[in-house]
């Protein structure tokens, strides 16, 4: 008897549509970002002009897109919406009218939830998250452990930095109506910008490569710029609310200036992994003068904090003494154990990738907030583009990154020769972040040291 073989019949898998993969919690965060949305919406759209309309109602589906696309950022937003709320309600008392004087009676305003002690208590995290990051990375059967704890601890840090910073927004609003603004106006407030944005954009990268090694690298960064924030604040006395100049009372800097910090953001961060990618290019290597570039680049980082030191004797003298010391002995550190590191680091192939795609975020964003930038000239200024010393600055950098991804993409651009190129983006980039703000005036001297 003849047996016919009969294949299986094929099954055709279709995929699932973008609404049909949402679960439930997904749902529930979708309605609570269009109910806190329109909430805002019912109780101020009587102060808000037809552009800030637009763009809190363009927020809720942005919100609610970032939020499906990364699970864990809806946790971040209901989590620092939630804080937020209960360091705004500290400020209210029965009967009376809400006072800032409240932030220094009020035990939670106080010690955790007012801007400032919540700005320190993110500083204080991305302080420990980078030691823990390093003790991973050198650590032995404990590394991970550790890496764990500083990936947990950056995750604290960015939810007491939004925390702060939307409390400081109202903060300014109980200071007077004429001051209230959103906190992105001045060095001190951008840079707590810059310490969030780059932390969690690497912490996006550390869940999509599932590797927490880079997180040494790319919070000392982060740590630097928290190093400035706290000389800053003690020493300038910046962590103080001002009011607005006239030029930055506009709807635009809500749009223009986190556009530029994303920008800035990543390029730090692909800078660092950048550094880490030649410290495993170079980890077997005996010879030490063959070394020199990374010991220049050692020297360049520890003197750095030098240039803000304007006189001999000026407060923050020793701060920045004990910066430099920290800095050398780090930066002798990397080189004397960069066998141990690099075994921990991921292979080059997925460290030259992290630093494209974040070179390559970091210009569309940055490419969008100088399009945004020349409109608001155009508005406040009456040109597009005045050649002032920022905006040349500026323009260099989008340059410098243009030919970066244009090698990339057109030349096949790889290896050392990438990442040095990357490295001296971040001091272009830092030129035109403090440098101009340092040693140049013009149009945006509003944000001078």
């Amino acid at each position: 008897m003849n047996t016919a073989t009969h294949s299986p019949t094929p099954t055709v898998t279709l995929n699932e549509g973008f609404f049909s993969r949402r679960s439930w919690p997904d749902w529930v965060f979708a309605a609570l970002v269009l109910a806190a949305g329109l909430r805002a919406l019912m109780l101020y759209s009587t102060s808000m002009d037809v552009y800030e309309t637009g763009i809190l109602l363009a927020a809720m589906p942005a919100a609610i897109w970032l939020g499906w696309f990364w699970r864990p950022l809806a946790a971040l937003m209901v989590g620092v919406g939630a804080l937020a709320l209960l360091g705004i309600n500290a400020y209210h008392a029965a009967g009376e009218a809400p006072s800032l004087a409240r932030a220094d009676t009020v035990f939670w305003l106080r010690y955790f939830l007012s801007s400032q002690s919540a700005i320190l208590w993110m500083s204080m995290l991305i302080f420990m998250s980078t030691v823990f990051y390093w003790l991973g990375l050198v650590g032995g059967r404990h590394g991970a452990t550790m890496e764990l704890t500083g990936s947990r601890l950056a995750w604290g840090a960015v939810v007491m930095a939004l925390t702060g910073t939307l409390v400081r927004w109202y903060e300014s609003y109980l200071i007077g109506a004429d001051v209230g603004h959103i906190p992105v106006s001045n060095l001190y407030e951008v840079f707590v910008l810059f310490c969030w944005i780059t932390t969690v954009f690497y912490l996006y990268f550390e869940a999509q490569y599932k590797t927490r090694s880079l997180g040494a690298f790319v919070m000392l960064v982060v740590s630097a710029a928290v190093g400035f924030l706290l000389w800053y604040s003690v020493v300038r006395g910046a962590q103080e609310i001002q009011p607005l100049v006239p030029a930055l009372k506009s709807w635009w800097m809500k749009l223009h200036v986190p556009a530029n910090f994303v920008g800035y953001g990543t390029f730090a961060l692909s800078a660092m992994v950048a550094f880490a990618y030649l410290i495993k290019q170079q980890a077997d290597e005996t010879r030490w003068y063959r070394l020199t570039p990374l010991w220049l680049l050692g020297i360049v980082l520890c003197f750095e904090p030098m240039a803000f030191r304007r006189a001999p004797g000026e407060a923050g003298s020793s701060y920045w003494a004990v910066y430099f010391g920290i800095s050398a002995l780090v930066m002798a550190g990397i080189l004397l154990g960069r066998r141990r590191i690099a075994a921990r680091l991921p292979s080059l192939e997925i460290l030259d990738d992290v630093m494209y795609k974040a070179i390559a975020v970091g210009f569309a964003f940055f490419t969008v907030a100088t399009v945004l930038g020349a409109l608001w000239a155009a508005e406040a200024w009456g040109g597009y583009w005045s050649w002032d010393p920022k905006e040349t600055w500026a323009l260099i950098v989008w340059l410098n990154y243009a030919a970066w991804l244009h090698m990339r993409l057109m030349k096949g651009l790889r290896g050392s020769l990438s990442a040095w190129w990357a490295l001296v983006g971040l001091a272009v980039t830092t030129f035109a972040f403090i440098g101009v703000n340092m040693f140049l005036s013009g149009l945006h001297s509003y944000g001078s040291l």
